[in-house]
């Protein structure tokens, strides 16, 4: 008997100008370290693109685990303040859709994995909120390099992956601020205790986050396409 890959809806981002060949089309993407490494393990993944937040209870239905991965920032009146520095880097529609898609995912009791940006957004749904701006998180070294040391709480899933403390890649301007009700710290930056991993303590929502990339690192580091196995086949 065949066994059903699991299917992995992966949200997409947006650029507006693809710099091609061809009228520098706009173009929706995954990046594809997600894409590759949920292959790698064995997942189905499939592109949800941005879309009106209307059809994100179709979409769900349609997978068996959203991926929320990194991007822009997240606008802060998602989270109740005005914006306190200058930056171009939003996509409020995005923002919009993903919330969406989170909502949904809980409603219909799909897991959830965020990357980045995405393990920000579902602390904000839940109700906590971000630094608009940190320093010295956004390394000058290539994805596929690490760049600072972060512990792991003891007996966490990320603690049977990558063990109580990882070197890790950091490509990140905004941080957890006030945590969210429904989760808890499962791994902090040593130097600065800036927070890197976030999972649920709520039975009914299946949620892991982390702050760094296994994306960019999953096809040299063992333990990267790890998080990618335990994403799609236990959380």
């Amino acid at each position: 008997m065949t066994t059903l890959q699991p299917i992995i809806g992966v949200a997409a981002n947006e650029r507006r100008d693809a710099g091609d060949d061809m009228g520098h089309m706009a173009i929706s993407y995954n990046p594809s370290g997600y894409i590759k490494a949920v292959q790698l393990v064995g997942g189905l993944p499939i592109m949800i693109p941005i879309g009106d937040p209307m059809h994100a209870k179709r979409y769900i239905s349609m997978i068996d685990k959203l991926v929320l991965a990194g991007g822009q920032n997240v606008a802060p009146e998602f989270y109740g303040e005005v914006e306190t520095i200058q930056s171009s880097d939003y996509n409020r529609e995005r923002d919009a859709f993903e919330i969406a898609l989170i909502n949904e995912a809980i409603k219909q009791n799909k897991p959830i994995v965020g990357v980045c940006r995405g393990m920000q957004l579902v602390n904000v749904v839940l109700g906590g909120s971000l630094n608009q701006k940190i320093q010295n998180h956004w390394q000058d070294k290539a994805m596929t390099q690490t760049s600072h040391d972060v512990l792991i709480s003891k007996h966490s899933p990320l603690d049977l992956i990558y063990g109580r403390k990882a070197h890790v890649n950091s490509f990140h301007r905004q941080s957890i601020k006030q945590l969210a009700p429904q989760l808890e710290v499962i791994a902090k930056s040593l130097d600065d205790h800036i927070i890197e991993a976030l999972q649920s303590t709520d039975p009914n929502l299946r949620f892991l986050g982390v702050q760094w990339h296994p994306d960019f690192m999953y096809n040299v580091r063992d333990e990267d396409l790890a998080f990618f196995r335990y994403a799609v086949f236990n959380l």
